[in-house]
């Protein structure tokens, strides 16, 4: 406890000598977002920290939400500690909610803050404080079920916060001992824009897929920070090859941003940590992720791609000063075992709905599976209307494609036994 009050005493000196405070960090406490923009914008890097305390710690403990924004959107460390305590516990212990609200909101870990705070050590009042203001935004953001044990680390379900029709699961199956799952879902990037739901489509595609037999352990989950390119790279090419058998079923499941390389037309997923600036480096090929599904001897791959590549919003990223709607370079050929259903055709966008709190794509896809479609290409031929339509509404022409075509797949790769 020591360590806590020795972190709070010295976050309280420095705000009454933030006079004294390096201009960056000065900046940054006092919100002035406009000098701190134009500072980053000079080369000024924004995990700078003075005393171990980072600029973003700074701006959450004086309150100021719109500098707390711009340093997230630039890659600030969300998880930065001072001290040995995040930063959503300062916001949160200095009573700034709607600071703790975004953080919360772009993946702040609310339990371990909420366990700092009620921890028997921390008695002083600001802790209880905070620890109620933090158990109200979480009761605010979870499901119902998990406001009874907010202590515990909440399941993936858990981060489903928009309930429609296909959030109530389909009757569970048989466990399915040789199927396999890699599922994917990137929402809060760490220097991008966020792609809206895609933790939750991954989450609640995970649940299906347990409900159709997946077993827990044969289920690789990526969401955010814990999607970097080394961890799809380990999944995919190393976690997948060591597992699945010659009558196995795969799934490859992607919900993130996508992004062309401008110069040569490539398709690329974006991993957390990917930069659409340097593609080559940081994204992850779709040449190289069909190429390394082909070397499986897996009976069946499917593989579905709620995002899209042009480049031009939606589930789409492109490198600054390149022109959206690059034409796209073929993918190579697939292997016989291979059948891709995705979001997209070539230059469209790949949408959200506010309403559902699923990308379209997504949501139509688990409704097919919801109504007993058991096949992709009765999938595909299920939703292909729904989600032209659904996406007129929302402004945007988007109709799915599949690969190969529908008419050499049908009564093949089947997500039902």
């Amino acid at each position: 406890m020591k360590k806590i009050f020795a972190g709070i005493f010295i976050l309280f000196l420095l705000t009454l000598l933030a006079g004294c405070l390096p201009a960056l960090q000065d900046t940054a406490y006092k919100g002035d977002t406009k000098a701190l923009k134009e500072m980053l914008d000079g080369g000024a890097d924004v995990n700078d920290s003075f005393s171990g305390c980072t600029l973003l710690i700074f701006a959450a403990t004086g309150g100021k939400l719109d500098t707390v924004r711009l340093l997230l959107d630039r890659g600030a460390d969300i998880n930065a500690k001072y001290n040995g305590n995040g930063v959503l516990f300062w916001a949160a212990y200095f009573g700034h909610a709607d600071v703790a609200k975004l953080l919360i909101d772009r993946g702040s870990d609310v339990d371990y803050a909420i366990d700092s705070l009620g921890s028997s050590d921390c008695e002083k009042s600001q802790c209880k404080t905070g620890l109620k203001l933090l158990e109200r935004l979480a009761k605010r953001a979870l499901p119902s079920k998990q406001t009874e044990t907010l202590a515990a680390k909440p399941s993936p379900e858990a981060y489903i916060t928009v309930k429609s029709d296909v959030d109530e699961l389909p009757a569970m199956s048989e466990p399915r001992k040789n199927a396999y799952a890699v599922v994917i879902g990137i929402e809060n990037y760490r220097s991008l824009p966020k792609s809206d739901y895609s933790r939750s489509d991954a989450t609640l595609v995970k649940a299906y897929l347990k409900a159709l037999g997946f077993q827990e352990r044969n289920i690789e989950f990526l969401t955010d920070e814990k999607a970097t390119r080394t961890d799809i790279e380990k999944s995919l090419e190393a976690w997948l090859p060591n597992r699945a058998k010659k009558d196995s079923t795969v799934l490859v499941y992607f919900s993130g941003h996508g992004a062309p390389e401008p110069a040569k037309g490539e398709a690329y997923l974006v991993p957390y940590d990917g930069d659409p600036n340097y593609l080559p480096v940081t994204g992850y090929p779709l040449k190289r992720l069909y190429a390394s599904l082909g070397k499986l001897e897996a009976r069946e791959i499917i593989v579905v791609l709620d995002s899209c590549f042009s480049g031009s919003g939606g589930r789409s990223v492109l490198a600054k000063g390149a022109r959206p709607l690059v034409m796209m370079a073929p993918t190579g050929i697939l292997s016989s075992n291979i059948a891709v259903l995705s979001a997209t055709q070539g230059s469209q966008i790949s949408t959200s709905s506010p309403q559902k709190g699923h990308g379209v794509f997504t949501y139509y896809f688990l409704k097919a599976i919801k109504d007993g479609k058991k096949n992709l290409a009765e999938i595909y031929e299920y939703i292909t209307p729904q989600v032209e339509d659904e996406a007129k509404m929302l402004n945007v022409q988007q109709s799915p494609s599949i690969s190969p075509d529908v008419e050499k797949i049908k009564n093949k790769f089947s997500l039902m036994k």
